[in-house]
């Protein structure tokens, strides 16, 4: 692409290469349309269902691991575990015995695990809720038998624990905890599984006879073998509507379910300002509590009040040079745990509530000469929050999520020592109610609203939206889709704002072939991120895809899938062209258990960027490009194993690339003691982005970016209940610029003066930019569901203009910056 000239003879054409690509697209999605509809000869057809009945006892088996109590004698055995992998429906290489007793406060589990010799079966501890390299045990229970939503009990031979809930499209919401007990037993040959769910930890209908959805799932490591009593085959769509049923519990009743955890943390911060030779201090003593309670045998209320998240681990910070926002991940354990209603339709991004304040960045515009910012706080205080959740009997979902945040200051000084306050976030209320209701058929629609209210003359936002999915009754076939409106009430004289998107996808989504069409609208005016995350709206995109896997071993192979997908966007307004790309996809993992995989990726026309100029209506003309990368992982079986991926994108222009590769090694000294290093680097030659506005005119540069990301954790693991962990991440990027463009109106770049060097002879614009963070957690679970945790954590932040080429130079002068360590206890006890 002649890349300084505004010509062009570039252009000559496009307007036919366009036309034909759009043309070629809707025959494309046309003739899958038409497949759509008229099906396929080679739908599944549904297995028959396996069946379990539960024995009621009127004195409950002790929870010791050995089933040796008289009561587990009478109950019904199930065995005959089917494998899911390596080899879908062959019975599994190990026998397996499971029963089921019942009485009017939990149901119970004694699970048999047979196999050949105790050092046979692997089991290497972790903290609850990971899984190393170790066998498994779990049942499984679909309680409202609706096909979609479900609660997972699994168990290690080292009585490790681990919990999740299930719902559509196979969310698995690991960060959810219920208190539950079990007991591990090994002897010459086998292990043994005592398990008790009390009814406290799940929620039922009121119905006299129940019947549950109900699975065993068992995995045997040094095989990588996964088997279930009702098989899970993996050309049918879907987990839990492949359960089978639990029948003969009658006449029980949902208990009282209250659960409080108060807690008590103390907390250390030293600030140790290096270049100013300034070090301060500061010391808390905090309280508040979580409490669930069981509104009835459906609902449940959870609340936090005056919650403390001091102990959530560090932010992965990055350099951010394009034009929309980083998205960071929720660790807030309130806001992760029981919040699957609330993720429906992707309309709640928990993360805005308690962010940064809206006028963290306009504090210095409302300064006055010879003011002094003493502070102005990153992030505000959360007050309380409060969750309503469950699914009626008849299939209908309720959340209702309130939370409320404090007013935040800025506090500034003028020259006479005078203090006042600078308003940087009003009192504001989120919410966000959902209704959710499952269908036949692994179906569901629900709906979602969001709504911030903030105190004052500051706006306020609402977002509506609906989801949905139909399958036919083979579940091999299905549409699914969602819409949206959003809308800002202003309280002054500005215009409300209204937006709307919709999503809507057919295809199908069983068997070994699987297909799709899809579009999705996006106005220019949408907005939801009040309380959502969106990173960029005005956009009419449309697709297809085409999966082809293989699920049984063959030649070398064990499992293999490969896919082609075609993308093509307009902008929504103006509805002119935006980009196409054609993707290629291709994993397998072979006999010898090394998983690896091939992608390519060719964007054969010029792109138009409206987004990366920053100023409506102008655009940036991205050339053509294509994109190679490869990946592979090894076997975690084995004490040491390497993870490793690279992929190269040329471009057209000529000498911009862009290179990313990683290495990953993983180290098990035992089953107490791990290590896993991650090295990435992402070097990009000749790049071009937005630097600046002008007075006249848009400033692009071309500048080469290198980021190097080195990560190392540990793990020690002393018990099922205790162990320490070590987390040490530092992000090092630059931005070195080699010249300065202005932007035309054509989109191409044409050469100019923007250089700015300082006094140092450096170019002010130029960015080093490092994140240095230290996380280090001792825990201890002293008691089901009571913990102590002890965090150490470190942070340097810091961005600056000097590039330097040497990383353990960067690296000393890193330490040398200053930096943040805290300490802090917290005790919460059940």
């Amino acid at each position: 692409m002649p890349n300084e000239t505004s010509s062009r003879g570039a252009v000559v054409g496009k307007y036919w290469v366009h036309e034909l690509i759009i043309t070629k697209m809707k025959l494309f999605l046309l003739s899958a349309l038409i497949c759509f509809v008229i099906g396929s000869s080679a739908a599944q057809e549904l297995q028959e269902q396996s069946v379990i009945t539960a024995k009621r006892v009127d004195h409950p088996p002790k929870m010791d691991g050995v089933l040796d109590d008289a009561v587990w004698s009478g109950a019904e055995i199930v065995t005959n575990f089917i494998q899911n992998e390596p080899n879908p429906g062959e019975p599994s290489r190990q026998n397996t015995e499971v029963r089921i007793l019942y009485d009017n406060t939990a149901i119970y589990i004694g699970a048999t695990l047979y196999d050949i010799a105790a050092d046979s079966i692997l089991r290497q501890l972790s903290n609850r809720d990971r899984e190393e390299n170790t066998d498994i045990f779990g049942v499984f229970l679909d309680t409202y038998d609706d096909d979609i939503n479900g609660y997972g009990f699994v168990v290690h031979p080292t009585g490790v624990q681990w919990d999740a809930r299930y719902s559509a499209n196979g969310h698995q919401e690991v960060s959810w905890d219920a208190v539950w007990e079990s007991k591990v037993t090994i002897d010459e040959t086998n292990w043994y599984v005592e398990m008790r769910i009390p009814y406290s930890a799940i929620r039922f209908s009121k119905d006299k006879e129940q019947v549950w959805g109900i699975n065993f799932g068992r995995k045997i490591r040094r095989y990588r073998e996964f088997s279930w009593w009702s098989h899970i085959d993996p050309e049918v769509d879907g987990f839990v509507n492949q359960w089978g049923a639990l029948q003969g519990i009658v006449d029980i009743q949902s208990p009282v379910r209250i659960s409080v955890l108060p807690y008590v943390s103390m907390f250390y911060e030293n600030v140790n300002d290096k270049p100013n030779k300034k070090i301060s201090e500061g010391y808390a003593l905090n309280g508040g509590m979580d409490l669930k309670y069981g509104l009835n045998d459906a609902f449940t209320l959870d609340m936090t009040l005056v919650p403390d998240f001091g102990q959530v681990q560090s932010d992965n910070q990055v350099l951010n040079l394009s034009p929309f926002e980083v998205k960071f991940q929720e660790r807030r354990p309130f806001f992760m745990e029981g919040t699957e209603l609330f993720n429906k339709g992707g309309l709640f991004y928990s993360r805005r509530i308690g962010a940064t304040p809206t006028g963290f960045y306009n504090v210095a515009s409302l300064m006055n000469d010879g003011d002094t910012l003493l502070v102005n706080p990153s992030s505000i205080q959360l007050i309380n929050s409060t969750k309503i959740s469950g699914r009626t009997p008849a299939g209908l979902g309720v959340g209702v999520l309130n939370a409320i945040t404090a007013r935040t200051f800025a506090t500034v000084e003028d020259g006479e020592g005078v203090e006042r306050l600078i308003e940087t976030e009003p009192l504001v209320n989120y919410n966000v109610f959902v209704l959710d209701r499952t269908l036949k058929n692994n179906s569901f629609i629900s709906f979602v609203n969001t709504n911030v209210f903030r105190e004052g003359r500051a706006y306020d936002a609402n977002v509506s939206g609906a989801q949905f999915k139909f399958a036919n009754n083979k579940n091999t076939y299905a549409v699914n889709g969602s819409g949206s409106v959003s809308q800002l009430y202003y309280s002054g004289t500005q215009d409300d704002e209204f937006g709307y998107k919709y999503f809507v996808r057919a295809g199908k989504i069983s068997g070994q072939w699987q297909y799709g069409i899809w579009q999705n609208v996006e106005s220019d005016t949408y907005n939801p991120n009040d309380l959502g995350f969106l990173f960029n709206n005005n956009e009419i995109s449309t697709g297809a895809s085409l999966d082809y896997r293989i699920f049984e071993p063959f030649w070398k192979l064990v499992r293999s899938s490969s896919s082609l997908n075609i993308y093509y966007s307009r902008l929504y307004r103006p509805n002119t062209f935006n980009s196409f790309s054609i993707n290629l996809n291709t994993t397998a993992t072979f006999k010898s258990y090394i998983s690896a995989g091939l992608w390519a990726s060719f964007a054969p026309v010029e792109t138009y960027d409206y987004f990366e100029a920053r100023v409506a209506g102008r655009y940036y003309l991205n050339p053509s490009s294509t994109n190679y990368g490869a990946w592979f992982s090894s076997d975690y079986r084995k004490k040491f194993a390497l993870d490793g991926s690279a992929n190269f994108r040329q471009y057209s222009d000529q000498g911009r690339t862009r290179f990313n590769y990683s290495l990953s090694p993983r180290v098990r000294i035992n089953d107490h003691l791990s290590f896993n290093y991650n090295c990435s680097i992402n070097d990009f030659k000749d790049d071009v982005g937005y630097v600046a506005p002008d007075s006249s005119a848009i400033v692009f540069g071309r500048r080469d970016l290198y980021t190097m990301t080195n990560r190392l954790t540990a793990k020690y693991i002393f018990t099922n209940r205790m162990g320490v962990s070590f987390r040490l991440r530092h992000y090092w990027s630059q931005a070195d610029y080699t010249s300065y463009h202005e932007l035309l109106e054509d989109g191409y770049l044409r050469n100019e003066d923007y250089s700015s060097i300082d006094l140092d002879g450096e170019d002010s614009r130029d960015v080093n930019f490092n994140a240095f963070n230290i996380d280090m957690v001792y825990t201890w679970v002293f008691a089901p569901g009571s913990e102590l945790n002890i965090v150490w954590k470190n942070s340097i932040l810091n961005r600056g203009t000097g590039i330097q080429h040497n990383y353990f130079k960067n690296f000393e002068d890193v330490l040398d910056l200053a930096q943040t360590n805290s300490l802090s206890i917290k005790f919460l006890y059940y």
